[in-house]
């Protein structure tokens, strides 16, 4: 397995069954270890996102993520080209996982604080020449930024996609798994949860540039480029 630099600027790329690219990510590398991948971006970072979610984030439409999904299940769609915006983000991605923590800061005076955790579930990391693919499950946890409370996010959505055959009955049983997993972590706690407090001080690094995408927006238009 490759390793990356800290600092170094990698894209994470969400990767259909099909080998389409689904949505793509510039991020910087906070440390690379056996236990984990830490990137992390701040607002104006690049990102491609499927067209309908773009369009839904947008006008604040729920209903079109909902059209996003079955253009998925159909295996077409468009791409367009979109930044970051508002947080920073802190994304943990142990190896082996079917999820990613992810850390969110908002302004607060004239620092950042931490606004909640994100456990994204979704396929294990995969390497890349260029950083690490995954795919997104959709449905997520929110835990408030002292660990004592959580709730489930876009069940609704979920259960749309396992309709639709997106999510198959393995991928089910591992985000199952999964999420008793993270539940465990949570009541230890344990994995990053266990170093909260050195992860809610984390901040993004003044003298890194804002991360790009590494390549011209048509090369990824719904097509995986070489490497992965």
């Amino acid at each position: 397995m490759r390793s990356f630099e800290t600092g170094q600027a990698v894209v994470r790329r969400d990767v259909h069954r099909t080998g389409r690219v689904w949505s793509e990510q510039a991020l910087r590398v906070v440390a690379d270890t056996g236990e984990a991948l830490v990137t992390a971006c701040v607002p104006g970072a690049e990102a491609r996102w499927p067209a309908l979610y773009a369009q839904a984030r947008a006008e604040g439409d729920r209903s079109v993520r909902t059209e996003a999904f079955d253009a998925m299940a159909t295996g077409r769609w468009e791409l367009a080209a979109a930044v970051w915006q508002e947080t920073d983000l802190l994304l943990w991605k142990p190896p082996a996982a079917w999820f990613s923590v992810n850390a969110f800061y908002v302004p607060d005076g004239d620092g950042r604080r931490l606004r909640n955790w994100y456990v994204n579930f979704e396929h294990p990391t995969r390497r890349t020449e260029a950083g690490f693919d995954t795919f997104d499950l959709t449905v997520d946890l929110v835990v408030t930024p002292d660990l004592t409370r959580w709730e489930w996010k876009d069940e609704d959505e979920y259960a749309h996609v396992r309709r639709l055959g997106i999510v198959s009955d393995t991928e089910h049983r591992a985000v199952d798994s999964a999420r008793g997993e993270v539940l465990a972590m949570l009541a230890e706690p344990s994995g990053v949860f266990a170093q909260a407090e050195r992860w809610a001080a984390w901040r993004w690094e003044p003298a890194w540039p804002t991360p790009c995408l590494p390549w011209p927006a048509t090369a990824a238009e719904g097509v995986a480029p070489e490497g992965g």
